[in-house]
Parts: structure tokens; sequence; C-alpha cells
């Protein structure tokens, strides 16, 4: 009895006051950070776009990049909020801790995204300001992308202080690590394979293994999925599969790198899908389908194609790209999940795994051996420049070194994530985030209202035969 009074000392999820005072707290230094560093840019500010319209001879307003950019920006959006959002719902009982924490993380997030992201990429050194548009937008969804893959591994076992916690730091680290990638190691990475999928994939993990919970089989009742879980987790699915292409392509070049990035991007999950469909089916002795690897396994060439898309690894090489990553995916779900939660002692719930970490690493060496095998005769020598931005400090480089650097900001991305992770784990190993106790994981109820369950369906009249034996106890 004093153990599990002790127990439940320690595990408190009464959030009353903590996550006020984070919410508050933090949105209030938001106000007075955006105060002080964030400005409109040139192209968002109604006096300086007028000039710029003067100096670069604009005649119409079509020009600004926001008509460029905002489709683009929408896709991404709603891939954030509604895609990882609703991907996350497949659990009987923690749909609102899916959706709801995945909407209160982002939305801090971006916040915290424009300004990390403003101090390393458009800080200007004579005012000391940021200046953003809708670019800047488009960048700091894909930053808080890489929290919301973490809090794949985290889904059911922590509170939203913690998730908190997890998006200051995961945004943190990942404009580092974008910094180090993109700027000092002039690395291309339109889509994000290595530096949103493999590093989110990674520090998930990491912090998961440092929070591994021996005795969370109490819980195991509330873990799988029902039939409409299911089928709610699948529209995340379908939003996320559908604007995958405007993903990878967003913040590519205008012109033949944004259309390449879309057209290999949408090969790539369509060969995904036939693979995955394949494995789940063969896997079975009935060959019935399994559909976690629906969910999950058949996004897995958009994730790998994240830093190739732009390049010129033709249709056929996309297809070849989505169609390995589904298999590899789903033989993940099938075999590397369970083994890593028996031997390795990570937990991870959604499958980042096999969806983000291991496609995202995979992505990343895609795109070396894409880089490295580029030639004149395919690019041309203006594309060569084009596509791998071959100006200034690096116009000297060739595309063998560029190839030997994508593979090293590769290794950066799962370092940052692996490092970050472990110290960001036992920062929320303390006993003040008011986590749920190990049987009361994967459960709406401990911080959530949730709502008395329906009335019982009136009996099925005895004609109904149809229904005969589909529920005995009605």
């Amino acid at each position: 009895i004093s153990l599990l009074l002790h127990q439940d000392l320690i595990k408190n999820t009464n959030i009353r006051i903590s996550l006020p005072a984070v919410c508050f707290v933090w949105q209030i230094a938001m106000i007075v950070l955006f105060g002080v560093f964030i400005r409109y840019d040139e192209e968002s500010d109604v006096r300086k776009w007028i000039e710029f319209k003067v100096s670069h001879n604009i005649t119409s307003d079509i020009e600004n990049d926001f008509y460029f950019r905002y489709p683009s920006f929408q896709d991404v959006h709603v891939m954030i909020f509604v895609g990882f959002g609703f991907l996350m719902t497949f659990l009987k009982r923690y749909s609102f801790g899916g959706v709801g924490f995945n909407f209160l993380i982002a939305s801090f997030g971006v916040q915290w995204a424009l300004l990390m992201q403003g101090w390393f990429h458009a800080l200007d050194p004579d005012t000391g300001k940021i200046s953003i548009g809708v670019e800047s937008l488009i960048n700091a969804d894909f930053c808080v992308a890489s929290s919301l893959i973490a809090y794949g591994a985290l889904l059911g076992k922590v509170s939203p202080v913690q998730l908190m916690v997890v998006t200051l730091f995961g945004v943190t680290l990942f404009a580092v690590e974008e910094y180090i990638i993109l700027s000092l190691l002039h690395c291309r990475d339109a889509g994000g394979s290595m530096v949103i999928h493999a590093f989110g994939g990674y520090y998930g993990l990491a912090i998961s293994w440092v929070l591994y919970r021996p005795n969370l089989n109490q819980s195991k009742r509330l873990s799988g999925s029902t039939y409409h879980s299911d089928v709610f987790a699948m529209i995340g699915t379908l939003f996320l599969w559908m604007f995958w292409p405007s993903f990878n392509s967003a913040i590519t070049d205008h012109g033949s790198g944004q259309h390449r990035a879309a057209i290999n991007t949408y090969i790539a999950l369509a060969s995904s899908v036939l693979t995955t469909v394949a494995i789940s089916s063969m896997s079975d002795k009935r060959g019935k389908l399994d559909m976690v690897h629906i969910q999950n396994a058949t996004l897995a060439g958009g994730v790998a194609m994240g830093t190739a898309a732009e390049f010129m690894i033709t249709p056929y090489g996309s297809l070849i790209v989505g169609f390995c990553c589904g298999i590899i995916s789903t033989f993940g779900y099938l075999f590397v999940t369970p083994m890593m939660e028996k031997y390795l002692k990570l937990q991870d719930t959604c499958g980042i795994h096999n969806l983000h970490a291991v496609p995202g690493m995979l992505g990343g060496f895609i795109g070396a051996i894409v880089a490295a095998a580029a030639t004149e005769e395919v690019y041309g020598r203006e594309g060569l420049i084009e596509t791998f931005d071959f100006e200034g400090d690096f116009a000297s480089r060739t595309v063998l070194t560029q190839g030997g650097f994508q593979a090293a900001g590769t290794c950066v991305s799962i370092a940052f994530g692996v490092v970050g992770g472990v110290v960001v784990g036992l920062i929320l190993r303390l006993p003040i985030w008011g986590d749920p106790s190990d049987d009361n994981c994967y459960d709406d109820e401990a911080y959530w209202e949730v709502p008395e369950e329906e009335e019982s369906i009136p009996p099925v009249l005895e004609y109904n035969n149809h229904m005969t034996r589909k529920h005995p106890d009605m």
C-alpha cells in the first residue's frame, strides 16, 4: 500500500498549476521576444514592398513571393496540424491527446521556430532584427515537424508540460543542426530527410529510451486501436500522403527544381503503397492486411525522397526508392519495433523508427549517392550550379565532394538527435512534470474531460439476421 501511495505521490497528473504557468509564461516571453526582434520582410512590409517594386522595376503585386509560396505553405500547414494530428488518433482512448497536444505543441513550436531560425538565418547584423515572410512560415512548420515526429515515440506516456519541454529543446536543437548542415556543410535537403525526419526520429527514440517504463504492460489494455480510431488515423495518413509533394518542394528553387521535386515525391509515394500492401499481406498467414502498416509505411517513400527530390534522380529512380522504403518500413513494424522494445528497452508508440528515423537516414544517404553521381552531361554546367548552389565560397566544390558532405550531414542530424534526446530525456525524468503512472498511460482521462460513453444501441430486431453473431451480447 505504501508503495502504491508513493507512486501516486510521484505520478500526480494534476497539471492545474504547471500547464497554465508554462503556457502563460512562455507565450508572454514570445510576445516580448517578437517585439524586440521580429519585423516584416521587404515583401510583407508596405513601405519596403513599394520601394522594392520601384528598385526592381516590378509593376504588378502578383510578383510578390506570397503568391508563389502560399499554396505550398497551406499544404504544409495542413500536414502539420491535420496530418500529424490525426495520424496519432489510432489509440482507442487517446484521440484527444493525439490531436489536441499536437495542436498545442505545434502552435508554440512555430513561434519559437520563427525566432530560432531567424537568429541563425535572417538576423540583420546592422539592425539586430529578424525579417519574416511567407517562406519563414514554411520553415517554421518544417522546424516544428521534427518535434511532432518525436512526440510519436512518446504518445500516451508523457504529460503536456513534458511535451512543451520536448518542443522547446527540439526546436532549439533543430535550428542549430539545420544551420550546421545547410549553411556550414552546404548540404541540399529541400524535403528534410536529414534535418527533419532523421533528426526528429532519433530525437524521439532517444527520449523514449531514457524514459523507459518497465511496467508499461499495465496499460496494455489501452495500447491498441479500435475500428473507428484506425479510420480517424487513416484520415491523417491520406492528408500527409496527398500533400507530401508540396512538403518536399515547398522551399526548393523556383522553376525546374520545384517541379521535379513534386514529381519525384509523387511517384515514390505511389510506389511505396504497393510494396507496403504486398509485405503486409505476405506477413499474415491468411493474407490479411494490417492497418498499422497502411497508415504508416505507405508514407516512407515521401520521407526517403526528401533530400534527393530536387536532384535528377529520374522517375524510375524515384519508383525504386519508394519500392524499397515501403518494404523496409513494413518489415520494421513487423520485426524491428518488437525487437527494440524487447532487447533495447525502447518503447516506440507510433513506430517513428520505421517511418521517419530509418527512411530519413536512408534518404540522406540516397541524396549523397545521387549528388556524387551527378554529371554535367545530365545537368548541364549551369544546372549543376543551380541545383547544388555551387556559388561564392562553394564555387570550386565538385559533385563528389558534395556527396561526401551530404553523407556527413546525415550523420550530424543523427548525432544531434541521439545526444540531444538523451539529455532532454534525463531532464524529463525529474518527478515534477505530472506524467502518468505506468498503469495510467494511453488514457485521455488523465488530462482531458472525457464525455460519458454514449448510451448502448437498442437491440437489433430478430429479422436483421445479417447481424447475427457479430454482437452476441446484444
